[in-house]
């Protein structure tokens, strides 16, 4: 495991992977609903159900194929762990987004994720005795949050009238249940990385079906786009992403994971851009220049931690 202020370049590797594939999750969201025409989209509660059941499929074949053993039934730990991780971090955070992108484009709920450092930082202090707050920490993620202000604030503002109250609420207790889920598997005890995210995504994919209940499958007249963004959700920031987050976890800090939260905007931006042509009037150099600063400097500033 690499320590605070000594993140090597597979650290950063993994970590910029993982903010593309958990980027991708928004404009995949967007094409799964159809924001643009909802009658040719899939209601949210199918959405989420299927990207969870395929990226199940995908990580339970990868985890039999590479004969992974799973925790016997006994032991409640290790499942109520993957319990916590399959609700708090997938089903409910999922279900709240994509009932919230009917409303609400890409770049305003990528905004939201921008909070996760803020909310996993605090609760970090509390339950690591080395992720303690320090100044530079704290000034890390001020810098960072500003930068992501900057980028997305006069449009998200701009925007708050159109995007209903109850929406951006789903998406800040999304980002909430996000920074919860980060603790959790911080503090889990040890599993293999395939092994804890073919299990969890499996337990998350079991608790979406009882929302296929209102579902009314005769009325569903989906465009190919739609099925192109559940193909996307359930690959990249369902499958793939879970597998690399669980690795990431075992080699860092939850802060360190954390800090996507202030990346995740950005490529979403990028993203949403060469998709659908949505046009963000951000100042980009200094946007970026702060943004990626604020993740130097939190990290920088954790060094100093007399814990570690």
């Amino acid at each position: 495991m690499s320590t605070p202020g000594h993140r090597n370049s597979l650290d950063w590797t993994l970590f910029a992977v993982l903010t593309v594939l958990w980027a991708l999750a928004y404009p995949g969201n967007r094409l799964a609903v159809n924001m643009s025409d909802p009658a040719h989209g899939f209601p949210p509660q199918l959405v989420t159900a299927a990207r969870l059941c395929i990226g199940a499929a995908i990580l339970m074949g990868i985890a039999i194929w590479k004969k992974e053993r799973f925790p016997p039934l006994t032991d409640w730990r290790r499942w109520g762990t993957l319990f916590v991780l399959g609700f708090i971090g997938m089903t409910a955070p999922f279900l709240a987004i994509t009932f919230a992108q009917r409303t609400v484009d890409s770049s305003l709920a990528a905004l939201y994720v921008a909070a996760a450092p803020l909310f996993v930082a605090g609760l970090a202090h509390f339950f690591f005795a080395a992720e303690r707050l320090t100044r530079g920490v704290v000034l890390g993620l001020i810098v960072g949050f500003s930068g992501v202000a900057l980028l997305f604030g006069p449009d998200a503002i701009s925007s708050f009238g159109s995007a209903s109250v109850g929406a951006q609420a789903l998406c800040l207790m999304a980002t909430m249940f996000y920074a919860i889920t980060t603790i959790t598997a911080r503090a889990a005890p040890p599993m293999s990385p395939i092994m804890m995210s073919a299990a969890f995504v499996t337990l998350a994919a079991l608790l979406s079906l009882p929302t296929l209940a209102g579902v009314d499958f005769a009325e569903l007249d989906p465009a190919p786009s739609a099925y192109a963004g559940i193909a996307i959700l359930a690959l990249a920031p369902t499958a793939a992403a879970s597998f690399l987050y669980m690795r990431l976890v075992a080699r860092t800090s939850a802060t360190f994971i954390s800090l996507t939260g202030y990346t995740i905007p950005v490529v979403t931006a990028l993203i949403a851009f060469f998709m659908f042509g949505e046009m963000q009037s951000f100042r980009s150099v200094a946007a970026y220049a702060l943004i990626l600063f604020g993740v130097w400097l939190s990290q920088k500033g954790a060094k100093k931690d007399p814990s570690v």
